[in-house]
């Protein structure tokens, strides 16, 4: 395994004294820790980096098991407060989960939770020690008028996206809804991953799904090896910039997983160098048991390639949205997909955009000349930038 050791001399000894706390798989053990990982430590940085990678609810039960001042007593505060919030914040989700599987299926709804409390509980064995800012569900695209009707029957706004000659089926794969009473959001999906991406059909994971035993109504969520590939798919789409995600990876291969099935999967679905990125990843900054089988899945060049890209948004504490903005993450995001994907992709390039109607507005008889038009009102867009 020497030969796909990554380079990791740019982490910062904040995130490096982060990892190693998260790689203690006994709480105890936090109590002989090496003394000089503590020391010339930026705690505001540790801070900052804890919360942003949203692992504090993991970080606190740990630390608060030291006794003496290695750690400033203001840093365990900010991070039980953290930590406290979250609890209430997924109980809040789980009951919301409840009422929402309810509402669905009194509509006919097919539903499958993606991520939240269900998977606090199956992958952590508690809702408190993960953390989750939305509710994230698929149901089949055909149900999408349904699911309005229902939603906004419940108080839920729509959030309206701009689009023009319905571009969003190709670029986007959820739509938001947000409950101002509850200070609710829900992503409802209808792919787990943007296009091209290629993934199984909502029925072939229908007929895999698992119900989740945090609530009293039935909760229905991916089958092991879907959730294991969804959340690798997830997170190499995010560049795995929050520890969160490949912690849930840790998680699933610490329980354990059927390499050959998951093997003929992501061959099928073209992402095993998503899943052999996800795996070095998870095994050389948390320690995780990778045996002879799994080796299997990691051994490619793209995999350690893509592995030592995504060290750069690992490191970052910027939003999102910062990340997504630059070049780098896009020259990334294009680097994940196949030949056929990159083909498809620059394809769904030349598809009209709502930007292109702000440039120059057509009347809808029209609308069709934005498909030719679109190469030429991209060059003005851009040379008519301020």
């Amino acid at each position: 395994m020497e030969e796909q050791s990554l380079n990791l001399s740019s982490i910062t000894k904040e995130l490096t004294l982060l990892l190693e706390i998260l790689k203690i798989e006994q709480e105890d053990n936090i109590v002989s820790f090496q003394s000089e990982l503590f020391t010339h430590v930026d705690w505001d940085s540790f801070l900052q980096l804890a919360i942003h990678h949203r692992v504090y609810p993991v970080i606190y039960p740990k630390i608060k098991k030291l006794e003496d001042n290695r750690i400033p007593t203001y840093v365990i505060q900010t991070l039980y407060k953290e930590y406290k919030q979250n609890t209430f914040d997924m109980l809040h989700l789980s009951r919301e989960m409840e009422l929402v599987s309810k509402l669905f299926n009194e509509n006919q709804i097919p539903l499958l939770f993606l991520k939240g409390p269900v998977i606090g509980a199956e992958l952590y064995g508690d809702i408190s020690l993960r953390t989750s800012k939305d509710l994230d569900m698929l149901i089949p695209m055909a149900s999408l008028e349904k699911v309005e009707k229902a939603l906004l029957s419940i108080g839920y706004i729509k959030d309206v996206v701009p689009n023009l000659l319905n571009d969003w089926k190709l670029r986007n794969h959820h739509i938001v809804y947000f409950h101002p009473q509850k200070n609710i959001q829900l992503e409802i999906h209808w792919r787990l991953q943007p296009l091209p991406m290629k993934e199984p059909k909502f029925n072939d994971l229908w007929e895999r799904k698992r119900v989740s035993n945090i609530t009293s109504y039935p909760t229905y969520f991916l089958g092991k090896d879907d959730l294991f590939l969804y959340l690798v798919s997830h997170g190499a789409r995010h560049g795995w910039f929050r520890l969160r995600w490949l912690l849930d990876i840790d998680k699933i291969i610490r329980k354990g997983i059927n390499v050959k099935k998951i093997n003929l999967i992501q061959i099928k679905y073209k992402n095993k160098h998503l899943v052999g990125q996800a795996i070095l990843l998870s095994s050389q900054l948390l320690n995780t048991p990778i045996n002879k089988d799994i080796q299997v899945l990691m051994a490619q060049n793209r995999s350690k390639k893509l592995a030592q890209k995504a060290i750069c948004f690992i490191k970052e504490t910027n939003s999102l949205d910062n990340i997504m903005s630059t070049t780098y993450y896009k020259v990334y995001l294009f680097s994940l997909k196949s030949i056929l994907q990159k083909f498809l992709s620059i394809l769904i390039l030349f598809y009209p955009r709502i930007a292109d109607a702000k440039t120059l507005n057509l009347p809808k008889t029209f609308q069709f000349l934005y498909f030719p038009l679109r190469p030429f009102l991209w060059v003005w867009r851009q040379l008519t930038k301020p």
